[in-house]
């Protein structure tokens, strides 16, 4: 039977009610400056502000190498009864720097890490893989080792650094090994035929991928033609008027689903800093999803449509595949 990994074990995709496909507990990034994400207790206090929005289920996308944690992903969804599923893969380049260790990792170093992560569990410390070969898991309140449902990648602003290759290639590799669905962080939704075409030449379905920030390119032919494809588009840009209102969001969604695709749609906030999460003393926070954009999107384009975009989308999606 399909499964979908949570820090907490595997369970029924049937089981994760509406699901927010991309936000971060836990990150720190040299391209976010001031924006860390480091406190266990403000981080679930957010997750808890989040499951009070209506949500039952977050993907938490922070993956190798950016002060993800484990651990305290279990136990703060022990303690909001949130699942979490979480992380494993290498962003774009941008976030890891010209010295950074993982620069010289070759794709088969990185898809047995990724392998490791989902298979037998994440690190207790990222920074500790490149200090020692033998690395503690990281374990969840109830003693199991927390492994991570999810892989990510990432590419440039119409470009695929040999960097970004080598991670897709690795990705792809682990995806074939593991069945696990497969993220990529776009900028502006560029390059999104292309990396649908570099991860089907190495074995990875498009119906197998989301592609994040899709609507920072509000084109809904675009959308449609990914979606053709099978491709999951992530809308995340929610809250950011100085890039995309909210009503141009809305008038994509709404268009995207009478052109038929309205079952290839994901929803998530993507918030992501310190600076816009309430109990790190900012705003919006992780609730604006739930409290205050899908109210206008049910109005706009239903119930039924904005269901499958919370539930039947990311169970679909999320479930380890044979």
């Amino acid at each position: 039977m399909p499964v979908v990994r949570t820090v907490l074990g595997d369970v029924e995709p049937a089981a994760l009610g509406r699901v927010n496909y991309h936000e971060h507990l836990f990150q720190v990034s040299p391209l976010l400056p001031g924006d860390e994400l480091d406190d266990e207790a403000a981080s679930g206090a957010e997750a808890g502000l989040l499951k009070g929005s209506g949500f039952a289920t977050m993907v938490d996308a922070t993956p190798f190498g950016l002060a993800r944690d484990p651990a305290a992903l279990a136990r703060i969804s022990t303690a909001t009864g949130l699942h979490i599923v979480a992380t494993t893969g290498r962003h774009r380049e941008a976030h890891y720097g010209a010295d950074h260790p993982m620069q010289v990792w070759s794709a088969d170093r990185l898809a047995a890490l990724f392998v490791s992560d989902i298979t037998r569990g994440m690190p207790e410390s990222d920074a500790a893989v490149f200090e020692t070969p033998e690395v503690q898991a990281a374990v969840a309140p109830g003693g199991i080792p927390v492994r991570a449902g999810m892989l990510k990648g990432g590419a440039d602003y119409w470009r695929i650094s040999p960097f970004e290759r080598t991670t897709l290639l690795a990705v792809a590799a682990a995806h074939r090994e593991t069945g696990a669905p497969v993220m990529v962080h776009l900028e502006f939704c560029t390059a999104a035929h292309e990396v649908l075409d570099l991860l089907g030449a190495e074995g990875v379905a498009s119906d197998r991928v989301v592609l994040a920030h899709a609507d920072r390119d509000p084109d809904p032919g675009l959308h449609v033609s990914l979606a053709e494809r099978g491709a999951y588009l992530g809308y995340d840009g929610f809250a950011r008027p100085r890039t995309r209102s909210d009503a141009e969001l809305l008038v994509l969604t709404a268009s995207v689903v009478e052109r038929g695709a309205g079952d290839r749609v994901l929803l998530g906030g993507d918030v992501a800093r310190r600076s816009r999460y309430i109990a790190y003393g900012g705003m919006p926070g992780l609730a604006y999803l739930g409290e205050r954009y899908l109210p206008r999107l049910r109005d706009l384009v239903g119930e039924d449509a904005v269901d499958r975009m919370l539930v039947a989308n990311p169970a679909r999606l999320l479930a380890l595949s044979a």
